[in-house]
């Protein structure tokens, strides 16, 4: 069961002369009133009864008090706290009227609930760190966060190349009509010997039988001397002849222009071939592109997962980009209820045992969300005392010149200095 106040009693603490105040055990208690009457200082006292040494105010004594002052909370573990005397000595008593300290006190309050502002106040990183600090995911949603960054980082930077590459195959010059390989000007060289060398042997069997023809002439010249031989170079004439008769010649024409335009050729081949290598590369770099696309979604479903699963202090809270949300707002795009809302519920958490906060200055809100702030509370079990420059209806109290408006109890200081001997709670008086 979460500690709550119960009743406090105060005199003489900062502009308070005398009160005594019963919270609603859940839901808002608001202490109204104009400015400089006392609101906060009574914020100020339960923080300094509560929370020790540290909290007591630089100016603890009302000033023109003549006795110093004195405090006493009541809490719903039933433990007394009271601060009173020349040097407001702690005293803390259980319910089994055993005395005991600051440390008891320590053991069921948190900080927080008696400086709201403090958590309100800090950078969006330490509210996302205090959360999960309190749901315990912290070091694992930093791995997630971190190898999502790792990843986002690297797809930016491979989208770029991507879109670069893909630009520049775009805007290359590109050929029809050409080899999808460059071509070798020596094998051209060599298809053109090779009708050379066969031009050649043509041009030898046109010799040979033009030698033969002499040699026919010569004979015919000798018949009479030399008729074996005119009949043998009669029949190799006329072999030479059968031979040579269908022989044509073929031109190296085309090969002699490709030879000549091999390099034309080749630099739009090797332009061809440049197109595709950029268009394979940026195809390459916009699959890896998707690739680490799938990679983070799979990440931020993990981080989702790890932060749906936890036991979250108020629902609709979360962690984005290392700072704290609520419904998908940021801090700064939060309303002024839902801020204080989730400072409420987070506080909490950190230690159930405390089942109050305080908070100063609501005039921020208006009088209907003011009510559902305090319902949420109501629904929650937790309570809030409040002040608010306000003398309305949503007030639970009014504090004027330090006492509750319209209260016949005053605090009565004697003419001497002196304090009275004893003096009994519960008329406003010590």
């Amino acid at each position: 069961m979460s500690v709550k106040i119960n009743t406090l009693e105060l005199e003489n603490v900062k502009r308070i002369k005398a009160l005594t105040l019963e919270p609603s055990p859940t839901g808002l208690t608001v202490i109204g009133g104009r400015n400089n009457q006392g609101k906060t200082s009574v914020l100020d006292a339960i923080c300094w009864a509560l929370g020790g040494e540290k909290y007591r105010p630089s100016q603890a004594q009302r000033e023109g008090a003549l006795l110093p002052p004195a405090l006493k909370v009541t809490l719903s573990n039933g433990i007394i706290v009271e601060r009173k005397g020349k040097n407001s000595a702690l005293k803390v008593t259980d319910p089994c009227g055993n005395k005991s300290g600051q440390q008891l006190l320590n053991s069921f309050l948190e900080p927080l609930a008696l400086d709201l502002p403090q958590f309100m106040n800090s950078s969006n990183k330490d509210k996302a760190n205090t959360l999960l600090r309190i749901i315990g995911v912290g070091d694992k949603l930093f791995e997630l966060e971190r190898r999502e960054k790792e990843m986002y980082d690297k797809r930016r930077a491979i989208g770029q190349i991507a879109d670069q590459k893909a630009k520049y195959a775009k805007e290359m010059v590109s050929y029809e009509g050409v080899p999808e390989m460059p071509v070798s000007a020596s094998e051209l060289i060599s298809q053109q010997q090779a009708i050379l060398a066969r031009n050649g042997e043509n041009q030898r069997k046109r010799q040979l039988k033009a030698q033969y023809d002499y040699e026919l002439e010569q004979a015919r010249q000798a018949l009479d001397e030399a008729k074996r031989r005119f009949a043998q170079a009669q029949m190799n004439a006329q072999a030479a002849a059968r031979s040579a008769e269908d022989l044509a010649d073929e031109s190296t024409a085309e090969l002699e222009k490709n030879i000549a335009d091999i390099d034309t050729v080749n630099a739009k081949i090797r332009a061809n071939l440049d197109k595709a290598k950029a268009e394979e590369e940026a195809r390459g770099y916009h699959e890896q592109y998707d690739a680490l696309t799938l990679q983070i979604e799979n990440v931020r479903r993990e981080k989702y997962e790890l932060l749906n699963n936890a036991d979250l202090p108020l629902k609709g809270l979360s962690v984005a980009d290392g700072e704290l949300t609520f419904e998908g707002q940021k801090w700064d795009n939060m309303s002024g209820s839902q801020q204080l809302r989730v400072a409420a519920a987070i506080v909490r958490k950190l230690n159930p045992e405390c089942g109050f906060v305080l908070l100063d200055k609501l005039e921020q809100m208006d009088t209907d969300t003011l009510t559902e702030f305090g319902q949420w509370l109501e629904s929650e079990g937790l309570q809030a005392i409040a002040t608010r420059v306000s003398t309305g209806n949503e007030c639970s109290i009014i504090i004027e010149d330090g006492y509750i408006a319209g209260s016949s109890i005053h605090a009565e200081e004697p003419p001497a200095p002196e304090p009275p001997k004893t003096t009994p709670w519960g008329n406003g008086k010590f």
